[in-house]
């Protein structure tokens, strides 16, 4: 509560709630001066994304009309004038498990449909932007130590060549405005002294539509100074663009 009675954005994008709204306490589900949306799992205390804006959304939508994955707590979009903006908790997967299965499965369902939500974008003259944690590393500079991970779900040459078709599409924000480095990181883990040593992914992105990431401002990683005022595994990814003037 204290990030966000302090931040300036106008939409944030929150992934892995974990809760129902009616277990959230109330400045976290209907926090003043925001407009919450919020999309629980089926499976309680799994998943779970929301949206909050400073605006009234035109429109809400959950899911992406998946009959497997709409009740997963997964996506959450809304529109405002001129953008779509939608939460994104994409499954993180585990070699040689279900949980790997469910993630090819979601990302065989998802890309078509951002395929077709950025046409639709288009013949309406708007763009679109899609937030959150898409538990994939795309390159060798979105990861400190990729060579131990080449075989571990968020690494797989699969994912990440799906990433690139996703990026054919839209452009990775951050990425644009930060070529040649590696990182910003968003996600270390808990283990050792990942967080001390800078030993992160870069898993969490903005993907928007190419007229959107031109107008792009500038962003950065919102990382904590010390281990100890991290208050999750993520940093916020905070983004500008110049989109109403």
């Amino acid at each position: 509560m204290e990030w966000l009675a302090q931040t300036e954005a106008d939409v944030v994008c929150l992934q892995e709630v974990r809760a129902e709204p009616h277990q959230l306490p109330d400045e976290v589900r209907d926090p003043a001066g925001w407009y919450a949306h919020h999309a629980p799992a089926a499976a309680k205390g799994r998943a779970g994304v929301s949206v909050y804006s400073r605006r009234e959304p035109d429109a809400v939508r959950t899911g992406f009309g998946s009959a497997e994955f709409d009740g997963s707590g997964r996506y959450l979009e809304i529109d405002l004038p001129g953008v779509t903006v939608a939460s994104l908790y994409l499954p993180s997967g585990e070699v040689g498990t279900e949980r790997q299965d469910e993630k090819e499965r979601f990302m065989g369902e998802f890309l078509p449909y951002l395929v077709g939500l950025k046409a639709r974008a288009a013949a309406d003259g708007r763009e679109v932007l899609v937030c959150g944690d898409w538990n994939i590393a795309h390159t060798e500079a979105d990861l400190k130590n990729w060579k131990a991970n080449r075989k571990s779900a968020g690494f797989l040459p699969e994912e990440r060549e799906w990433l690139t078709k996703v990026f054919e599409e839209y452009t990775d924000v951050v990425r644009r405005l930060h070529p040649g480095v590696d990182g910003p990181y968003s996600w270390w883990s808990y283990r050792g002294r990942a967080f001390d040593n800078d030993s992160g992914w870069r898993i969490d992105y903005h993907v928007a539509t190419p007229g959107l990431a031109e107008r792009a401002l500038k962003a950065h990683v919102e990382r904590a100074a010390t281990h100890a005022e991290r208050w999750s595994d993520h940093a916020p990814v905070t983004a500008v663009y110049d989109l109403w003037g």
